[in-house]
Formats: C-alpha cells, structure tokens, sequence
C-alpha cells in the first residue's frame, strides 16, 4: 500500500512540472546554421573566444589546436553538431557548395600541400575562420593570394 502511495504521489507531483522555456534569450540554445545573421554573430564570439590560440597539429584546446580540431570545437559549442576530428573526415560531411554561393559556416577546405588539406569556417565577406599554422586561430580573406592559389573545396552541412 505504501508502495502505491509513493507512486502516486511521484505521478501527480511529476505532471506538474514543465520544462524549462528554450526561447531566443537562453544562452545555451544552439542556432540553426539557415540563420545567417545568427551563425555570423556566433562565429564572431567563436573568434573572440579563441583569437591568437596557437596551432598545435592534433590539439583540442585553448594550449593549442589544429585546424579540424577548431572546426569540430567549434561546430561542437556554438551548433551543437558534432564534427569528425580530421579534415579528411569532414571534408565528407554535409553537401558540396560552389564557391560562388558560399554562406555562413560552410566549411571551406584547402590543398596546402601535396598530400596536407587545411579546413576553416566562412563568415562572410570572403573571409573564413581558422587555426593558421603560422598565427594560430585568425580569420583569413579567401581573396588573400595565398589561400585563393590553395582553394580546393567547401561544404555545407
């Protein structure tokens, strides 16, 4: 009988409670990457987090990071989506977008080498975000003769 009782009463306490209100104002709500204006506003605060972090090949954090490993962090915090670790990986992931119609958070993909690819984050104006080799996480413009000589691919997801 005491059994039934707590039962009960954990039901009826139960059915009155609600979730908590997931509207525009909670801090901790993921933004929808169709979101322009958002998804700009959220990588510009990506950037200011990790302004100057030091690239560090196979680091995952603010001592250090790699260029995956930014996009995956970062994908990771402001969206919510979860990344594969490798710029081989990611390069997988999402849809091909031409260059032309490039929008916020596409992924933009680099051959720097013969056999090394690079990846980043756009933003907009021709400008992606990214965990440089030489001056660690920066933004980049993508007419820049450098990365425009590397371009390879981009995605979107």
């Amino acid at each position: 009988m005491k059994a039934v009782f707590v039962f009960v009463f954990i039901l009826l306490v139960s059915a009155c409670s609600s979730t908590p209100n997931r509207g525009t104002n909670n801090p901790t709500e993921k933004v929808a990457l169709d979101n322009t204006t958002a998804v700009k506003n959220q990588l510009m605060q990506l950037h200011s987090e990790w302004k100057g972090t030091p690239y560090r090949f196979g680091g995952m954090s603010k001592r250090g990071v790699d260029c995956s490993g930014f996009v995956a962090l970062g994908f990771n915090d402001k969206f919510g989506i979860k990344l594969p670790r490798t710029t081989d990986e990611q390069r997988s992931v999402g849809k091909s977008v031409s260059k032309s119609q490039l929008r916020e958070g596409d992924l933009v993909f680099f051959k720097t080498g013969w056999s090394t690819r690079h990846v980043g984050i756009y933003i907009g104006n021709n400008q992606f975000l990214h965990a440089s080799t030489s001056q660690g996480v920066m933004i980049s413009s993508l007419n820049n003769s450098y990365w425009k000589q590397k371009y390879w691919l981009s995605r979107r997801l």
